[in-house]
């Protein structure tokens, strides 16, 4: 089933009307109605009572994200809350790893107490933790230095900052940060396809596939570096729709009005 992203966002944030000076185009977006004056709304179409919201030159009419636009909205705004997730638990983790370089030498010995306490049932099980990758890998942490860890953390708290930057400027639907998403997660995703190399496991898999097809989506729809067009191309289809957001929504060709 088609989504109506139009009616469907004005459901939830009200209606979006406009009073254009140009008179052919008024009478167009006004109806007359037993509860009064009733003006279409510039994102569904639909008529709503009231006041129009503004007035002005057809020229200057809001630019209110309809369609496609709307639903592109949608996507980067899911990936705005993905990329500002993914930063609190980067965070979190760098949080670990501060506290785990500060007490490292109490964490080893309640973690060699309790190895030990573990150590029979495993053994029940036929696992044997002497050998377990999980516990090398744990152990082998206790051998880096304090200097080794805070870099870590560092890094992890840069990188953190770099996902909530993402997320904030999605969000908000800004140039800059469909740039700064694309570049950064194209950076990593070498080290991404390295680690799969290492191990698979589907967390990993299903990570990479959406962050090629955010590279892709992102740098093919809002073209960036050039692509169908570049800012030149986007900025005149964007300035397009300004200027024919009234005519659109009251039914106007564009031809008609230009001629």
């Amino acid at each position: 089933m088609k989504i109506d992203w139009d009616r469907r966002t004005c459901a939830r944030r009200g209606h979006i009307t406009y009073l254009p000076h140009e008179e052919h185009l008024r009478e167009k977006l006004r109806a007359a109605t037993a509860l009064g004056e009733a003006w279409r709304c510039l994102r569904c179409g639909d008529f709503a009572l009231g006041d129009p919201h503004g007035s002005g030159p057809a020229a200057d009419a809001p630019l209110v994200p309809r369609g496609k636009v709307l639903r592109d909205l949608f996507i980067l705004r899911f990936l705005a809350v993905e990329r500002a997730v993914r930063g609190v638990f980067i965070v979190l983790a760098a949080i670990g790893v501060w506290q785990f370089s500060n007490r490292k030498d109490a964490v080893r010995r309640f973690f060699d107490e309790n190895l030990d306490v573990i150590r029979p049932v495993a053994r029940h099980f036929h696992y044997d933790l002497d050998h377990s990758p999980v516990v090398g890998t744990i152990q082998k942490t206790f051998g880096y230095r304090h200097s080794t860890l805070m870099l870590v953390a560092a890094l992890l708290l840069a990188y953190a900052l770099v996902e909530i930057i993402e997320g904030v400027g999605l969000w908000r639907a800004k140039r800059w940060a469909e740039y700064l998403t694309v570049v950064a997660t194209a950076a990593f995703l070498p080290l991404e396809i390295y680690e799969l190399t290492e191990k698979v496991s589907w967390l990993k898999i299903a990570t990479l596939v959406i962050n090629i097809l955010a590279v892709l989506y992102i740098a093919v729809t809002k073209r960036l570096f050039g692509l169908r067009g570049g800012r030149a191309a986007f900025d005149a289809e964007r300035h397009s729709a300004s200027l024919l957001e009234v005519e659109t929504s009251a039914g106007v060709a564009a031809a008609a009005h230009n001629g």
